[in-house]
C-alpha cells in the first residue's frame, strides 16, 4: 500500500478527508480561505460519521499542536540562528510570522491526527473498497 493513497492515515490526516471512509473533507473551507477557516462539518457526507462525537472532543488536539508547534518553534530558531547564521530578533520574527500564516493548517492538522487516532479507516460496503485494517 502506497503511503498517501485512500485506505493510509496519511491521506486522511493531511488531505483533512473523513477518517473512516476517506470521501468527504472534514471542514468546509480551503486551508489558506478567509471564510470559515475554523469550521468542520457535523457529519460526513459519504459514510455518516460524526466529526463532533461529543463535546470537548477536540481538547486532544490542542495537546497534539503545543508538542507539533514546541518542536517546530525549537528546531525553526536553532535552524536559522546557528546553521544559518540569522540573529536571534530576526529568528523570532520569522518564526511569528510563519505561525501567523500556518497557524489555521496547524489547527486542522492537529484536529485530524485526533480524529484519526480515534476512528479507523472502515468505508461503508457499498462503495466497493475492502477494508485496509
Amino acid at each position: 500500500m502506497r503511503l498517501l493513497s485512500k485506505g493510509s492515515k496519511l491521506y486522511s490526516i493531511l488531505g483533512f478527508k473523513c477518517p473512516r471512509c476517506h470521501e468527504t473533507d472534514m471542514f468546509h473551507a480551503t486551508t489558506f480561505s478567509f471564510s470559515r477557516p475554523f469550521d468542520m462539518k457535523d457529519k460526513c457526507a459519504h459514510c455518516g460519521q460524526d466529526f463532533m462525537p461529543e463535546p470537548g472532543f477536540y481538547y486532544g488536539a490542542m495537546f497534539i499542536s503545543y508538542i507539533f508547534m514546541g518542536w517546530f518553534c525549537i528546531g525553526f530558531v536553532a535552524l536559522l540562528h546557528w546553521v544559518l547564521g540569522w540573529s536571534i530578533n530576526a529568528s523570532f520574527l520569522t518564526l511569528i510570522a510563519v505561525c501567523i500564516v500556518f497557524f489555521v493548517y496547524i489547527f486542522r492538522l492537529a484536529r485530524s491526527i485526533w480524529i484519526n487516532i480515534n476512528v479507523h479507516y472502515n468505508p461503508p460496503k457499498e462503495a466497493g473498497i475492502t477494508s485496509v485494517d
